[in-house]
């Protein structure tokens, strides 16, 4: 159903409305007097209001209502939307507070107010919400005390204290909104269907958003990757620290929180996350406003040396790069700067510049192709022009295709050079260091965009087939009531999804450890088998290296004694791989709102010390695969280093691709590690694996709450 109801109503009923002074419902009524449209005033005690005719009820109003703003206490708002589905209405916006935020009394009136709600076409936003806000069209429904200019960015919010401080600020800004939506507890419309409303709203360029939950992820996720390819979306997110409130028993799970699998989600549907309310808008601004880099390359133009070197380590950072000048275009610098001029970027064009020699500097900087975008930085000095150099700035951005940032420090001195930027659409800032974080941001923009074409290839993928040797595996385990699978076992389930392992034994006694050792030959591994024991090296169950008989007749002793008889299942016995390799983890869960997540980073018995990881939601496609490892240090050393020849790649990343497609197919995988997968030049192979199984009544999948 569409929200235009909400958004762009024709007529208003304002239920609860009041004339007393200092109340919420006298500010939304107060609020509304210069709305086009018809606006009714409710109240069942009142036949008049702030000096206007009253209704006694939305019936008896008597006209099409399209949208009723509620401002009732709480146990009043089942009735009164109750009434209002009974009389037509489509839309409401429930300010009254009193509901889940005061426990189980206020979240059984939630249940009713949406009962009620869903026995007609009627959407609501909140409850306990500040009220939603159009500048364009002059709707503003809420109780803030300052309105909202017109502009191009949507911002939706989950505090609405923070909704009144924005809009405060956008007054001392100059900065506007297409749309202020403070969603409250976000009962029924919630982020999903608001981004795709404003997505599809010509009015918006940008969407902007403030969050403390994250809801029905699957509709956030799908409506972000829909509109985040057209439109930006920037979002700061509170509870950044927050880990998954859960024991884990994987490496996998140990490694994985909930607001990093967030960020993995982000990043494959093509939201910029940022980290202050600052920054927020001001990425929104230069997103709507300049072209995006196609590198992180950045050319800094200055009048000062001290500025351009505190942009440098913010843009180095954050993870920008510093531009390397062609020699043609210092050549060409050399030939109108002063001697002393910095030789190299950042280009110092000197104190005395002029408007001429900091615009030419800049036309050449910006042409070079090793330059992907341009931060200009102006201090004000005795013979600095900055309303001319602004002139001469926007000149030259006019015939690129690469952003250019501008950091006119100062106050009164630049205010008229900043406002010819800004009025030719190129974004200022207050300081040099804000500028070169905003650069990155964009570079990361242009990285995301990435990661949603190549998520889009995969995201058709129908559901994978399972072997029918992985799906015997899982019936055996179950039917023997465990829940962990056997390292054996693990390794059944990989091969069978064409993922290489290395051959492996279990044995139930020594003689029998001894026979599969002889049957490999030496050296062999000799590990523990547990039912209850995941990380072996922990207890000593893990021998490499052994030689003969009488070393695996050794290791088994020592095992058995080492652990209760409970813990010992016998152990498993395996070819030692010798072959010089990178150890490498590869891993998945499932996060209680996100699902399937699959962790890939630096291996080994130091990975979680390591906590080099990066995170992916399958399905995969091999470019996006790639993609995955780059976000990890050791992917450096995959390529190649310090004379140690690169791994296959090609053969690593369809290892990632199956491993993927193997966790989508089995919903019954609770957890899975494969540590250390050894890559080599020659290819891959697992070493040692474990699964654990979810219990009956777990669900996987994505949470709808």
């Amino acid at each position: 159903m569409s929200l235009d109801p909400i958004f762009a109503p024709r007529s208003i009923a304002v239920i609860g409305a009041s004339s007393r002074e200092g109340s919420v419902a006298r500010a939304v009524v107060e609020n509304l007097r210069d709305y086009e449209g018809s606006v009714y005033l409710v109240n069942p005690k009142r036949s008049e209001v702030c000096g206007r005719k009253a209704w006694s009820s939305v019936a008896a109003v008597g006209e099409p209502v399209d949208l009723a703003v509620v401002i009732t206490p709480a146990a009043a708002v089942p009735g009164v939307i109750a009434e209002c589905v009974a009389a037509g209405v489509r839309g409401a916006v429930v300010i009254s507070s009193g509901f889940r935020e005061t426990g189980e009394t206020g979240a059984e009136l939630e249940r009713r107010v949406l009962e009620e709600a869903r026995r007609g076409d009627l959407r609501l936003i909140g409850p306990n919400c500040l009220g939603v806000m159009v500048p364009g069209s002059g709707l503003n429904a809420t109780f803030a005390t300052c309105p909202g200019q017109p502009g191009r960015v949507a911002f939706l919010s989950q505090s609405g204290a923070l909704a009144t401080a924005i809009l405060d600020l956008g007054l001392r800004e100059n900065m506007g909104f297409s749309a202020f939506v403070s969603v409250g507890s976000m009962l029924d419309v919630g982020w999903g269907e608001l981004i795709r409303y404003f997505g599809d709203d010509p009015r918006t360029e940008s969407l902007v958003i403030y969050m403390e939950s994250v809801g029905e992820a699957g509709s956030f996720l799908e409506a972000a990757r829909a509109v985040a390819a057209r439109k930006p979306i920037v979002l700061i997110k509170v509870g950044r620290t927050a880990a998954a409130a859960r024991a884990a028993v994987s490496h996998t799970g140990a490694m994985t929180g909930s607001d990093a699998v967030f960020e993995a989600a982000l990043r494959q549907v093509g939201v910029l996350r940022v980290d202050t309310i600052e920054e927020l808008f001001d990425v929104a601004e230069i997103m709507a406003k300049q072209p995006l880099p196609c590198g992180p390359r950045l050319g800094v133009v200055t009048n000062a040396g001290g500025p351009g070197a505190l942009a440098v380590d913010a843009l180095v950072g954050g993870g920008g790069e510093v531009a390397v000048l062609s020699d043609g275009t210092r050549a060409a610098l050399d030939d109108f700067l002063p001697a002393h001029w910095s030789h190299g970027n950042p280009v110092d064009v000197l104190g005395d510049a002029d408007a001429a020699r900091l615009g030419a500097a800049l036309a050449l900087v910006a042409a070079d192709p090793g330059v992907d975008g341009v931060l200009v930085i102006l201090t004000p000095q005795a013979m600095t022009e900055p309303t001319e150099v602004a002139e001469r700035v926007v000149e030259v951005v006019a015939g690129l295709d690469k952003p250019v940032l501008c950091s006119w420090m100062g106050g009164m001195s630049v205010r008229d050079g900043r406002r010819v930027l800004n009025a030719a659409g190129v974004s200022t800032h207050d300081y040099p260091d804000a500028a070169a974080r905003a650069f990155v941001r964009m570079w990361e923009r242009r990285r995301r965009l990435g990661w949603l074409e190549e998520a889009a290839v995969g995201s058709g993928a129908g559901e994978p087939v399972v072997p029918s040797a992985a799906r015997a595996v899982m019936h055996r385990v179950r039917s023997a009531g465990r829940l962990l699978l056997g390292e054996s076992e693990a390794k059944e389930v990989l091969a069978a999804w064409g993922i290489p392992v290395v051959a492996t034994s279990s044995a139930a006694s020594e003689d029998e450890a001894v026979a599969r050792a002889e049957a490999f030959g030496y050296p062999v591994v000799v590990k523990l088998e547990s039912p209850t024991i995941t990380h072996k090296s922990d207890v000593g169950g893990v021998k490499l290296n052994l030689g003969s008989g009488d070393a695996v007749r050794a290791a088994w002793r020592a095992m058995a004694a080492a652990v209760a008889p409970s813990d010992f299942g016998g152990v498993t016995v395996q070819p030692m791989v010798s072959s010089a390799g990178w150890e490498l983890i590869l891993g998945a869960t499932v996060d209680p709102q996100f699902g399937p997540v699959l962790l890939f980073g630096a291996g080994g018995t130091l990975a979680e010390v390591m906590q080099d990881r990066a995170l992916v939601l399958p399905p995969l496609t091999l470019p996006l695969a790639r993609r995955w490892m780059e976000g990890t240090r050791i992917f450096r050393a995959l390529t190649g280093v310090r004379g140690r020849p690169p791994v296959d790649l090609e053969a690593l990343s369809g290892v990632l691709v199956r491993f993927g497609e193997l966790v989508r197919a089995h919903p019954e995988i609770v957890e899975i590690d494969i540590n250390p997968l050894v890559a080599t030049p020659s290819g891959v192979v697992a070493l040692d694996a474990r699964m654990v199984l979810r219990t009956s009544g777990e669900r996987g999948g994505i949470a709808t709450g």
